[in-house]
């Protein structure tokens, strides 16, 4: 199965979507929520100046998310978890083959060459995606390289040789995962550089006594550079899951060739 241009239609289309959701949650909820928060700590810290009062102001979630480094960051997490809910669709669609009965051969009966080509016929008679999937696809490459009297070796070899060709692919079509995977905390990272360069260019301002300006870029840096790490620590999750069941969907395909074919091959 190659990568078809559905799939990178679906990408595309689930790109503009997470932009469009999460830049009219920003737009129409977080940023204003995040101006009245503010506004409301500056006149709590007015009143306390004049009252001569301190009173510690907590931190709003509001105020944490409102940046546009952690807009971009849930961009690219929810592209990222339609990506892998895409592979992992994927996944689960191969895996269903595993429970069926493609080869019927009986305990105790022998395959011998001339028997491959019937064998073959209903893996070939599978509708469109299932005939390209991976374990049809060994089964057949499998029957084919017995049918013209190779050995058990060979036909073992090629079953392998698959599977391993398989996990290859599904390996590499997780290039744009793992970039986006890094790509987040860079973009936290990006946000640290900003806000602290914007602190110091306020600097002036602090030695003045007026310390706003800076703790408002400080707390630019930092909460970028949070959000976008707890988003990586989930994203990274993610990934680790859709390539372990990739993995174990190649291993399973690999040990059905063996159990339900070529251990029936008469040597």
């Amino acid at each position: 199965m190659n990568f078809k241009k559905s799939d990178f239609f679906y990408q595309i289309v689930a790109l503009i979507l997470s932009f469009v959701v999460v830049h009219t949650i920003y737009v129409g909820l977080v940023r204003p929520n995040a101006a009245a928060v503010i506004e409301a700590e500056r006149i709590a810290i007015a009143e306390q100046a004049e009252s001569g009062t301190t009173v510690p102001i907590e931190r709003s979630a509001w105020v944490v998310l409102k940046d546009y480094e952690q807009e971009s960051c849930f961009i690219l997490m929810f592209w990222v978890i339609a990506i892998i809910g895409l592979k992992a669709q994927g996944v689960f669609s191969q895996q269903k083959l595993l429970s069926q009965t493609l080869i019927n051969v009986e305990e105790g009966r022998r395959i011998l060459p001339e028997d491959a080509r019937k064998l073959a016929r209903p893996l070939e008679a599978l509708a469109e995606p299932e005939r390209n999937f991976l374990l049809p696809r060994a089964l057949r490459g499998a029957l084919t390289r017995y049918g013209s009297n190779s050995t058990i070796q060979d036909v073992s070899n090629v079953v392998r040789d698959l599977c391993d060709t398989e996990a290859n692919r599904l390996d590499s079509e997780l290039a744009m995962v793992r970039y986006i995977t890094w790509a987040i905390p860079s973009i936290g990272f990006i946000g640290t550089v900003r806000g602290i360069g914007t602190a110091l260019g306020n600097a002036h301002e602090a030695v003045a006594g007026n310390i706003a300006a800076v703790t408002s870029s400080l707390g630019v840096a930092f909460n970028s550079t949070f959000i976008a790490l707890l988003i990586s620590i989930v994203i990274m999750f993610l990934t680790h899951q859709i390539t372990l069941m990739q993995e174990r969907m190649v291993l399973a395909s690999q040990d059905y060739c063996d159990d339900n074919l070529i251990r029936h091959l008469q040597s």
